[in-house]
């Protein structure tokens, strides 16, 4: 209708500033601005062109343009609101505190103050400003999906669900809401119940106009569990931020770590889960190259997350700073991290495995134990896990279990030499050597190492403090006597001639 108005008068001031408006909220801000361009040329252009000419400009991400041509205009409300933005996008923090100082306790400008918090991570006073305005104007429903956003960004996916309903009662068919939602029950629950929230709007990627195609497109691979990743996420890094996020991940949990640091290595982190995958791909190479820098940054990467005021107190936060302690090895520090986040993570299988590992760095070993029972599936075939569950059962003195777990472990895997390595280890510090010297001829025949033949010396030695002590039986004294004596290196022989001059004086028989 405009349009054609247009055309049968051109130079219709009226009618080229209503086209503009409906342009703009139309989010054709290209046309938006060339209609305001056109404006300004008439020597009558309207009060406040300039200004929403540096709307249109400032959502056609020309921020510089969109300031130069907004300080042009007249005072109002609507120009401090956008050179508010604009200093933000721009990096100017004197003149963004200027503009701040100007906001009025009106709700256009409130709602411009707590989309400002949301942009700078503020996401607390953002949720503050969004409360009270909702408290006065019930009918103000859409505010719910940013609230939700919020509580989104601060890890309360369940407190998101539910502010989320009230929009999606009077809206259920909003692709926005749907998505949030999908994306907290993602989470909340499992990829698969993310997948059954958007599945009844998958239909809309085939349409060429739907205006969230790309934020669909994004989420569908993500809620499949990457399937589709390196055909669908690339295409879409310009345009959704995540999306270069999740490649990364899906490279990490390919166990691709070289492709995974090719891509983040030289990315300037600019929100927490930026700093915190980040972090997590540096610790890996780190660990895989025994390169103490890269751990080091990774260190420092935690920490910049787990100590800034935006995330200290969120379960990301406390999490980063467990990990950062985690590489320093102070798990006193680790354990008081875990602890205070632990109750939400009562039934998840791979925080207690973390915790478990953090109680056997601080010799917590009864707690280990107890904590270990909790995991279940594939993490209990992992070395980390049978290495736990060894040290637990050795340092809580069940001698027995411990050997009957290590009986039924699979002696072809990889790793089985460093478990019999650890076992032997384990019973030789505490002190428990009938246990230890089988393992340790067990080791020596299997790989000939030599040196093996010293620990075995002190097994037989310890051996007979333990029969001494009443620890033992004389079976298993014997039977460790039988041992050095068919050892031939000169330090058993002289450890079997103290042993045998020591049972002659106390009259035991040997033979």
């Amino acid at each position: 209708m405009l349009e054609y108005q247009l055309k049968q008068d051109p130079n219709n001031i009226k009618t080229l500033s209503w086209l503009g408006h409906c342009a703009f909220h139309a989010g054709e801000y290209k046309k938006a601005s060339k209609i305001y361009e056109i404006i300004l040329k008439h020597e009558k252009a309207p009060p406040g062109t300039e200004v929403h000419l540096g709307c249109a400009y400032f959502f056609l991400g020309m921020h510089n343009e969109a300031k130069e041509i907004a300080e042009k205009g007249e005072k109002s409300d609507l120009q401090n609101r956008l050179l508010f933005h604009v200093s933000h996008k721009l990096g100017e923090e004197k003149k963004l505190m200027f503009h701040h100082s100007k906001l009025k306790d009106t709700i256009e400008d409130q709602l411009c103050l707590a989309s400002m918090h949301y942009l700078r991570m503020h996401y607390q006073e953002a949720i503050d400003i969004y409360k009270k305005i909702i408290l006065s104007n019930k009918n103000f429903v859409a505010l719910n999906i940013f609230l939700a956003l919020c509580y989104y960004k601060l890890d309360y996916y369940d407190i998101s669900l539910q502010v989320l309903q009230i929009y999606l009662q009077a809206h259920p068919d909003s692709v926005t809401a749907i998505n949030l939602a999908a994306a907290n029950k993602y989470r909340l629950h499992t990829p698969e119940s993310a997948q059954n929230e958007i599945r009844p709007i998958l239909h809309l990627l085939n349409s060429e106009t739907f205006f969230g195609k790309d934020l669909l497109k994004h989420n569908n691979v993500v809620f499949k569990r990457g399937q589709g990743a390196l055909q669908v996420l690339p295409s879409l890094i310009d345009t959704i931020p995540e999306a270069k996020i999740n490649i990364i991940i899906f490279h990490l949990k390919r166990d691709d770590i070289s492709a995974a640091y090719d891509i983040i290595k030289n990315l300037e982190p600019q929100v927490a889960q930026e700093y915190i995958l980040k972090a997590i791909t540096f610790t890996l190479i780190g660990y895989e190259n025994k390169s103490s820098e890269h751990i080091n940054e990774a260190i420092e990467l935690f920490n910049l997350v787990g100590e800034s005021q935006t995330e200290c107190d969120t379960i990301s936060g406390r999490q980063c700073m467990a990990s950062s302690k985690f590489l320093q090895q102070n798990f006193e520090d680790v354990l008081l991290y875990l602890n205070s986040i632990k109750s939400f993570f009562t039934e998840d299988i791979i925080f207690n495995f973390n915790y478990s590992q953090a109680l056997i760095g601080n010799h917590d070993y009864k707690e280990c134990e107890e904590s270990l029972k909790y995991i279940k599936g594939e993490l209990t075939e992992s070395s980390t896990y049978q290495f736990c569950m060894i040290k637990c059962l050795i340092n809580n003195g069940k001698i027995n279990e411990a050997d009957d777990y290590l009986r039924r472990l699979n002696k072809k895997s990889s790793y089985y030499e460093k478990i019999l390595s650890l076992f032997g280890n384990e019973c030789y510090r505490t002190g428990q050597y009938h246990a230890a010297l089988p393992v340790f001829i067990t080791l020596r025949n299997i790989n000939g190492n030599s040196e093996l033949t010293s620990a075995v010396r002190g097994c037989c030695i310890g051996i007979v403090k333990m029969y001494i002590e009443g620890k033992i039986s004389k079976d298993e004294f014997l039977n460790s006597h039988e041992i050095l004596c068919n050892e031939d290196d000169v330090k058993s022989r002289h450890a079997l001639n103290v042993i045998d001059k020591w049972a002659e004086d106390n009259n035991i028989k040997l033979f």
